[in-house]
């Protein structure tokens, strides 16, 4: 077998930064996260952080994009594909009962947040990102026929984070509460 190439040494330490990133983040918070813990965390070198990334800041922030496109594309999918919009919220809101507020993914996407008041750069991009995935339900609302299909995306949307944001506060928060409410704004 031959011995791995220079940049496929590269990709593999890159790909260890990012998921390090990743758990970094949800485990001690954006502002924790140092270039040595990183690297530590990662099994790299700390200069190689900056030579894969122009910055720290950089890293943490292509790390939280990364999660955040993969979870909201596979649901814009799904919600695409679905014949029936309220089904596919219901189904969602069911998906996000796994999530507690303090699991790690809840964790990277507060921080993400947290973070994106103060860095313009991701702010932009978790915008557009969510732009992107408020569209795909709206037009999956206007083939249902709903009567402001823009408007309830963007509620259901916001619906949905702050659900996500409540179930820290509240473990008994549960999609079958709200379900029905928002099962009432798709279908208007």
């Amino acid at each position: 077998m031959a011995a791995p190439t220079n940049i496929e040494r590269g990709r593999v330490a890159r790909e260890r930064l990012l998921a390090a990133a990743r758990d970094l983040i949800g485990e001690i918070g954006w502002n924790a996260v140092s270039t040595r813990i990183l690297a530590e965390r990662a099994g790299v070198r700390p200069g190689l952080v900056h030579y894969h990334f122009e910055s720290l800041q950089a890293l943490l922030r292509q790390a939280v994009l990364e999660a955040m496109g993969d979870m909201l594309g596979g649901t814009a999918a799904f919600l695409a594909a679905a014949e029936d919009p309220a089904e596919g919220i219901d189904a969602v809101l069911s998906g996000l009962d796994g999530h507690t507020g303090d699991d790690p993914t809840s964790l990277l996407f507060i921080e993400a947040y947290l973070a994106a008041t103060r860095d313009v750069l991701l702010h932009e991009r978790m915008q557009a990102l969510m732009l992107d995935f408020r569209g795909v339900l709206a037009a999956a609302l206007d083939r249902a026929g709903h009567p402001a299909p823009d408007d309830a995306a963007a509620f259901i949307l916001a619906v949905i984070d702050g659900f996500l944001l409540h179930k820290g506060l509240d473990p008994n928060l549960s999609a079958v509460r709200i379900a029905p409410l928002l099962r009432r704004v798709v279908e208007a």
